[in-house]
C-alpha cells in the first residue's frame, strides 16, 4: 500500500478524502466509496498503487481522442475501482463488481518499459476512473513525460480541481464523459450531480490541456433535444467551439439491460445540434463505419482525417479547399509526422 495524497485526519481515527467531490468521511480499516482508498490507523492509503488489472496497447482513437496526435498508438492501464456507480458501465465487472483487489504487480518504471517494448507514442490512463489510483497514474506520468510519451486520461470527470492542477504539467489530453444533467448523475451514476464534472472540465482547459468531451446518450435518460441543446451551450459558453464533442451510441449493458440501443437517428440529430450552434468539431461514435467518424473542414466540410472505426487512413492538416488549419494538438505524435 502507498499512503495517498488529498486527504485530512479527522478526530477518532476518521480522515476526510479530498481526491474527489465526494469527500468521503472515512473511518478506521474503512475504504471510500470508490472502495480502493483505505483508512489505516488514521492515515488513507491506496490499495491499488501498482496493481493494474487491465494493460493492452490500443490506438488513440479508442478513447477516443480526435484531435489529439491522431494515428498514434498507446499503452492503457487501469487498476479496480471508481468514484462513480453508474448503472450501465461497460466495464463493471473491474470498476464495482471486483469483489477484492485484483492486479499484477507492475511498477511505474515497468509500464514505461513495456510501453518502450511496444513501441507505443503514449500511455492512456482509462478502462475504469483514474482518479482513484491517482497516486500511480501521477508517478507513471511523471517517468513518460520524461521519457518523451505522452499522457491522457479518460475520466468522469469527478476529480478535485486541486489534484488536476497538481497534475497539469505531466498531462496532454483528456476525454471527459459529460454524462448528463444533475439528475441523471444523481439517479443513474449515484453520484453527487453534475457539478464537479463542469469544474473539472473548466480546470482541465484552464490549465492548458487538450479537452474532448463524450456524450453517451441513453434513451430515455439525457437523449431529447432539450437535453442535448442544454450541453451543447454549456460547452460553447465554457470550453469554447473548438472543443470536439463526440455522441456515443448505447447499448443495453449490465444494470440497464432492458433500455433499447440508440437509434442511429437520435445521434444524427444531436449531431446537427450541436453543428448548428456552432461546434466545429462533432463526431457520431460506437456506430461502426458511420461517415461522422470522420473529421470534416468546419468552414467548408472538406474531409480532412478519414477514419473506419478506430483506424485512419489519412490525415490533410490544412484544408486543402479552403485552408483551414486542422485544430490538432500533440502533432510530433501523429502518424503523419513520424
Amino acid at each position: 500500500m502507498k499512503e495517498a495524497m488529498f486527504y485530512k485526519r479527522l478526530v477518532g481515527r476518521k480522515v476526510k478524502c479530498e481526491l474527489c467531490p465526494r469527500n468521503c468521511i472515512i473511518p478506521d480499516d474503512k475504504t471510500g466509496i470508490c472502495g480502493v482508498r483505505k483508512n489505516s490507523g488514521g492515515k488513507l492509503y491506496s490499495l491499488v498503487y501498482g496493481l493494474p488489472v487491465s494493460v493492452a496497447v490500443d490506438p488513440i482513437e479508442k478513447k477516443p481522442l480526435f484531435h489529439f496526435a491522431p494515428g498514434s498508438t498507446c499503452l492503457s492501464i487501469a487498476t479496480v475501482g471508481c468514484n462513480l456507480k453508474c448503472k450501465f458501465c461497460q466495464n463493471f465487472e473491474i470498476s464495482q463488481e471486483y469483489g477484492e483487489i485484483l492486479g499484477n504487480e507492475m511498477l511505474p518504471e515497468e509500464v514505461i518499459e513495456l510501453a518502450k517494448k511496444q513501441g507505443v507514442d503514449g500511455i492512456a490512463y482509462t478502462y475504469t476512473e483514474p482518479t482513484v489510483f491517482y497516486e500511480y497514474a501521477l508517478d507513471v506520468m511523471k517517468i513518460a513525460h520524461k521519457e518523451g510519451l505522452y499522457n491522457v486520461w479518460v475520466s468522469n470527470g469527478y476529480t478535485n480541481p486541486e489534484a488536476i492542477r497538481k497534475m497539469a504539467k505531466y498531462l496532454d489530453a483528456v476525454n471527459i464523459d459529460l454524462k448528463g444533467d444533475d439528475e441523471f448523475y444523481r439517479d443513474v451514476c449515484l453520484g453527487v450531480g453534475a457539478g464537479p464534472v463542469y469544474h473539472a472540465l473548466k480546470t482541465y482547459r484552464e490549465m492548458g490541456i487538450w479537452v474532448e468531451v463524450t456524450n453517451l446518450l441513453i434513451p430515455g435518460y439525457n437523449d431529447s433535444a432539450k437535453k442535448i441543446e442544454g450541453l451543447v451551450d454549456w460547452v460553447l459558453k465554457n470550453l469554447g467551439p473548438d472543443t470536439p464533442l463526440h455522441f456515443s451510441a448505447f447499448y443495453p449493458n449490465y444494470k440497464m439491460s432492458e433500455v433499447r440501443p440508440t437509434p442511429v437517428a437520435t445521434l444524427e440529430d444531436a449531431y446537427r445540434i450541436a453543428k448548428e450552434k456552432g461546434l466545429y468539431w462533432v463526431y457520431i461514435g460506437n456506430v461502426w463505419g458511420h461517415k461522422y467518424e470522420s473529421t470534416y473542414c468546419w468552414k467548408c466540410g472538406t474531409k480532412l482525417v478519414d477514419r473506419a472505426g478506430f483506424t485512419v487512413s489519412s490525415i490533410k492538416e490544412e484544408c486543402p479547399k479552403c485552408g483551414e488549419p486542422l485544430s490538432v494538438r500533440g502533432l510530433k505524435w501523429m502518424k503523419s509526422n513520424k
